[in-house]
């Protein structure tokens, strides 16, 4: 089940949603590095932490499932959102060095499905940097926040799924340590209790950040268009010639 565009803004520009993004932003942006001239792609809701590669950046796609609905990002200058099914982007082959995937694998209807496409757009060498819901955390758990939707994954879950396709990992790490609570008293020692949550290990986490590089050749082949999809001939009356 997919959250809707509008459900996923709100959440953002709530006091909840703004601290949860800057706690996330901090391990994505030490994963991405340096970006100039690398060619972007955001993957689900990815656009609350792109924003870092706007100047930098070559170009920057962000690709929002049609079931979700799109917002015009980023708010100056030409929009950079594309509707589209995640199985099917409307991307050449190897044509993006970075990808972020956020609110992303959670919702996938075939996570195996989304990650050979993954692996399609990917350039040589390409990153992949994904967050996803941690099972059993208390994020994905509570209802207030989108984390809280979809398919959460343990770490070794995630390890898998990425080796499985041929996108060796790299890195993990946790974040979200404090209670997703909308109280103002909560939120104000968020900082705090994030911080003292990281001596205790990942169990008290409640988000998963992961960066891989693509492999060279793919661990399973990409299935067949015709599986996937029967695509049904337009029937048009033709006429008669006489020999």
């Amino acid at each position: 089940m997919n959250l809707d565009v509008m459900r996923l803004i709100q959440f953002y520009r709530s006091p909840l949603g703004g601290i949860s993004r800057r706690m996330v932003r901090e391990h994505v942006l030490k994963f991405a590095g340096d970006v100039s001239g690398k060619r972007v792609l955001g993957l689900g809701f990815a656009t609350p932490y792109l924003r870092f590669a706007v100047p930098t950046a070559e170009r920057i796609v962000s690709l929002m499932p049609a079931r979700q609905g799109a917002s015009v990002w980023p708010r100056e200058g030409p929009s950079t959102t594309v509707l589209c099914d995640p199985m099917e982007m409307p991307l050449t082959d190897a044509s993006v060095d970075l990808i972020i995937a956020v609110h992303a694998f959670e919702f996938a209807a075939d996570s195996e499905e989304l990650m050979r496409e993954l692996w399609r757009v990917a350039a040589p060498d390409a990153e992949l940097i994904v967050v996803v819901p941690r099972r059993n955390g208390l994020w994905s758990s509570a209802d207030n926040n989108p984390f809280g939707a979809g398919h959460p994954f343990s770490q070794g879950q995630l390890d898998r799924l990425l080796r499985d396709h041929s996108f060796k990992p790299e890195a993990f790490r946790h974040a979200l340590y404090f209670l997703p609570s909308e109280r103002r008293l909560l939120l104000k020692f968020s900082g705090a209790l994030e911080r003292s949550g990281r001596i205790f290990g990942p169990a008290l986490s409640g988000v998963i950040v992961a960066k891989a590089k693509k492999q060279l050749f793919p661990a399973i082949a990409r299935r067949q268009r015709a599986e996937r999809y029967v695509r049904v001939p337009v029937l048009a009356p033709q006429p008669a010639f006489e020999g």
